[in-house]
């Protein structure tokens, strides 16, 4: 532990001048021929996807209109000592029968037009950029299919309430379209002229609800991997819009308030820890920490090197994490109650700590691990799947 810690710290006080080079200098991988023999396989899947919204797809138990998105809490189940009463909390434990519908619909979403933002840029077909345009057109733009954009009706309890502030982790799955129409108004991308509008209207009315809303601020302000959700969204839909004053913000709670409480000086996640899945907690705390320092630095890795004078940060954390993501057998806690065997996966924080600090073990274990999980429940908790849409031009 201690030669670990101290070649971490001598990453981190060496990353500064590693930093001054492009990232493209720095990476000891071909990330664009690992993305393209990935990608291309699937391509033809991705092309024939068609555009699914919440608004095709009924939620029973819900109280708002089809066009408004409805999700059950995972953890919450029938009481059997009151059957048809309130729901109660078994943590750790997912319902089978609760709704989920349209997070499976978001889900795809932010699967699909990621992937083919990504296979544009490889290919520079523009059959995948109109494709994308689609499903974007579907989502945020046409009246009659389009999410109305707040999730006040997320991740509700049965019998306790119609939706929760923590709901608004569910939309991490479309960080990545942000990402991509991100790229589409950078690069000009075929089609994207006539939505741009639309989609970016949809994503600034969704960031003036995330910041100002009571439940986007009740969110913001969770201590554990849900403030840090928050703060990820943020940072990819004010880099859309150009928001530098929500930006500096932004970078300004990852240094004082997410970070120092998040990230013990050893590199743990105690707040994760304390879950009855701390492997998988860890891991996806860590992926949207990681996800967050780096896009709020513009890719240049600073914020995953930089530390508290206490020494925590987010390269030690990965640092901390690293050993048993290559070798889970070595886990010193208990292992998780649910899906124990479906992680690790190709955690993009060893990718973006690996960039950040120059750590070719790092990338080459990212290179090692399974990109495309199949396991649903794996999939919701890998929400950073498409590096191209991360990196620098």
């Amino acid at each position: 532990m201690i030669a670990r810690r101290t070649l971490l710290l001598a990453a981190l006080l060496a990353a500064p001048a590693a930093l001054a080079r492009p990232v493209a200098e720095r990476a000891s991988i071909d990330i664009r021929a690992i993305e393209r023999r990935r990608l291309l396989p699937q391509s033809a899947a991705l092309l024939a996807a068609a555009p699914r919204t919440i608004a095709a797809i009924p939620a029973p138990r819900s109280p708002a209109g089809p066009q408004d998105y409805y999700s059950e809490g995972d953890y919450w189940w029938p009481d059997p000592a009151n059957p048809g009463g309130a729901y109660v909390r078994r943590d750790g434990r997912s319902n089978p029968d609760k709704f989920d519908g349209h997070r499976d619909a978001l889900i795809a979403f932010g699967r699909t037009v990621p992937a083919l933002a990504t296979l544009w840029d490889l290919t520079g077909d523009q059959r995948f950029a109109r494709a994308a345009m689609r499903h974007l057109d579907a989502w945020f733009v046409d009246p009659a299919t389009r999410m109305n954009p707040n999730l006040s009706h997320a991740q509700a309890i049965i019998g306790v309430n119609s939706g929760r502030a923590i709901g608004v982790i569910d939309t991490l799955q479309i960080v990545e379209v942000a990402r991509a129409a991100t790229l589409f108004a950078r690069r000009d991308a075929p089609g994207y002229a006539a939505i741009r509008k639309g989609v970016e209207g949809w994503f600034a009315a969704y960031l003036d609800w995330l910041t100002q809303s009571p439940f986007g601020i009740e969110e913001r302000d969770q201590q554990n991997n849900h403030g840090t959700c928050w703060l990820l969204q943020v940072a990819a839909f004010a880099t859309l819009l150009g928001r530098d004053a929500i930006l500096a913000d932004a970078r300004a709670r990852l240094q004082t308030m997410i970070i120092p409480t998040q990230i013990a000086p050893d590199g743990s996640q105690p707040l994760e820890l304390a879950r009855t899945k701390p492997y998988a907690y860890s891991l996806f705390n860590l992926d949207v920490l990681a996800a967050s320092a780096w896009l709020l630095a513009d890719g240049s890795g600073e914020l995953i090197a930089w530390h508290t004078p206490d020494h925590r940060s987010i390269g030690g954390a990965i640092g901390w994490m690293a050993p048993f993501i290559a070798d889970k057998r070595a886990w010193p806690h208990a292992p998780d109650i649910e899906y124990w065997d479906g992680f690790p996966v190709r955690q993009p924080s060893l990718l973006f700590g690996g960039l950040a600090l120059r750590r070719d073990d790092w990338l080459a274990l990212w290179q090692r691990l399974d990109p495309d999980p199949a396991i649903g429940e794996v999939v919701r908790n890998f929400p950073v799947r498409q590096p191209l849409l991360w990196l620098p031009d």
